[in-house]
């Protein structure tokens, strides 16, 4: 058995900061949903993503989700389309 792996259609990048936009389909049809990480290095150099954030690191994140915002409107229109 072969596991594919599937790619995500968009990553946005903000130094450590990513929004990893992916593409769905459901009943509906495609749909997109993002998934927001922070990158660090542990005390070994090994690096890890995690889901929290410093304060300051929100404002990035809102700029990022604006980002995948409007990249995911234009795919929804472009699959309006057709």
């Amino acid at each position: 058995m072969t596991t594919q792996k599937t790619k995500p259609a968009l990553t946005i990048r903000d130094r450590n900061l990513k929004a990893t936009i992916w593409k769905n389909t459901g009943e509906k049809g495609d749909f997109y949903t993002v998934q927001f990480t922070r990158s660090y290095r542990d005390d070994q150099g090994n690096y890890h993503d995690s889901d929290s954030y410093s304060g300051s690191e929100l404002l990035r994140i809102a700029r990022l989700a604006q980002k995948a915002f409007d990249y995911t409107a234009e795919l929804r229109d472009q699959n309006a389309k057709g």
